[in-house]
């Protein structure tokens, strides 16, 4: 009985302990419960406020296409190409201290002091001559147009200057495949030089076949300094040409610039330079021949075109990137890029839009309608383009394939750029 006591004293002990920690225990689960629903609820709120955040503070986003991307763009009624630029430009510019330090500097570049010099041909010179006409400027431009030979002149034709090209017999040409008339041509820019034009700071040299934007060409150049080499031009659409030559060299007829020191330089080596050079084909690899023994690398702009492309210009034109338009060629060989006209008609149909605001011409502007779902592509001054549906700038960037490759069997493999 003794023993049975002491262990009922023992349980009686251990009930009493029960109860009194079992509150405890109680009160320590409903504590962790309490901080559990806390964090869970806090939680949530700094979900919903992200995401709250997320879609309507614009500011945050580098661009206004990011808030709308799991929409497929819908979106996007009011965006365009030049607004989301701007507000990469903006963002951009915040993040440097000061932000008059980042401005590209400027020199004071105007028309006057640009000399163009014009490669042509005798055969060619009664058609070829309208279109120096559509972008020429009497007692504005400066420049020479070098022909082979004497041609037929009209008075009071607003052409410039015509002179006859140095004779080039003397000089090796091996190329089965070319002309010996690119002995001649390139020889333009030294001979342009040779006249001794006072306030030049730049040579600019084209085709007859060449139209220019020239206040564009100012614009482009203004951002060079002129007392500097300066090579400045840009590659072919055609990937096969730049293989065949090089994609460091800029197009002769898609036009180039050159620097007035570094044309000074050039017109002092050049005949020997050329002479070493007897199998190239064209002009314009003579010339980046001679730029490379000069040490001078190409600054490309991609605002010059040669378009060595057959048909119609349409697809190329209408994705225009966003530069200046400085240059057209080969335009005996594709379509009038506008329809129902001849050539030179429809190019100073464009110059209507030049005259207004040459910078923008041709730049692609991209936009969108959500109400009627319409994707909308504009090429300033040229042409509008509505889709339906709602497709992406990156697709709407690519140029719609309207035109041949120079190298008509290569033509869906042979281009330099997506299409």
């Amino acid at each position: 009985m003794g023993g049975s006591s002491i262990n009922n004293n023992n349980s009686h002990k251990f009930e009493d302990t029960e109860k009194k920690s079992a509150p405890a225990v109680a009160q320590m689960i409903g504590f962790r419960a309490t901080l559990t629903w806390v964090f869970l609820t806090i939680s949530v709120l700094c979900v919903l406020y992200s995401s709250n955040h997320l879609l309507y503070d614009r500011q945050d986003c580098p661009t206004a296409l990011d808030a709308s991307a799991a929409r497929h763009l819908e979106g996007l009624s009011n965006v365009t190409t030049s607004d989301i630029k701007l507000v990469e430009d903006k963002e951009e510019a915040a993040s440097h201290v000061p932000a008059l330090a980042q401005r590209p500097q400027r020199f004071d570049t105007e028309l006057k002091h640009i000399m163009f010099g014009i490669a042509a041909s005798s055969n060619l010179w009664e058609k070829r001559k309208e279109y120096i006409k559509v972008w020429w400027r009497p007692k504005e431009t400066r420049g020479v147009v070098w022909l082979d030979k004497r041609v037929r002149t009209r008075r009071n034709e607003e052409l410039p200057e015509i002179r006859i090209s140095g004779d080039t017999r003397g000089f090796k040409y091996t190329n089965r495949q070319g002309q010996r008339s690119a002995l001649r041509i390139s020889r333009v820019v030294s001979e342009t030089l040779r006249l001794g034009v006072k306030d030049v700071r730049w040579f600019v040299m084209g085709d007859d076949d060449t139209v220019f934007m020239v206040e564009n060409v100012v614009r482009i150049l203004n951002k060079y300094d002129h007392t500097q080499f300066y090579y400045v031009g840009s590659s072919s659409e055609s990937h096969i040409q730049n293989i065949f030559f090089s994609y460091s060299m800029a197009y002769g007829g898609g036009g180039f610039a050159i620097s007035y020191p570094l044309a000074v330089e050039l017109e002092k080596m050049q005949d020997r330079c050329i002479q070493r050079y007897p199998g190239l084909y064209g002009s314009d690899d003579r010339m980046q021949a001679c730029m490379t023994e000069l040490g001078v690398p190409l600054t490309k702009e991609t605002g010059f075109h040669q378009y060595d492309v057959y048909g119609d210009l349409l697809g190329l034109l209408s994705a225009h990137p966003v530069t200046p338009l400085v240059s057209l060629h080969h335009l005996d060989v594709v379509e009038p890029i506008f329809p129902h006209m001849t050539r030179v008609k429809a190019l100073h149909h464009l110059f209507q839009t030049v005259k207004l605001d040459s910078a923008s011409v041709m730049q692609q502007t991209i936009c969108y309608d959500k109400d009627r779902y319409w994707s909308i592509s504009i090429s300033l001054g040229y042409v509008v383009q509505i889709f339906r549906g709602i497709i992406s700038p990156r697709e709407l960037e690519t140029p719609s394939r309207t035109f041949l490759n120079w190298y008509r069997r290569a033509d869906y493999t042979a281009y330099a750029f997506k299409h």
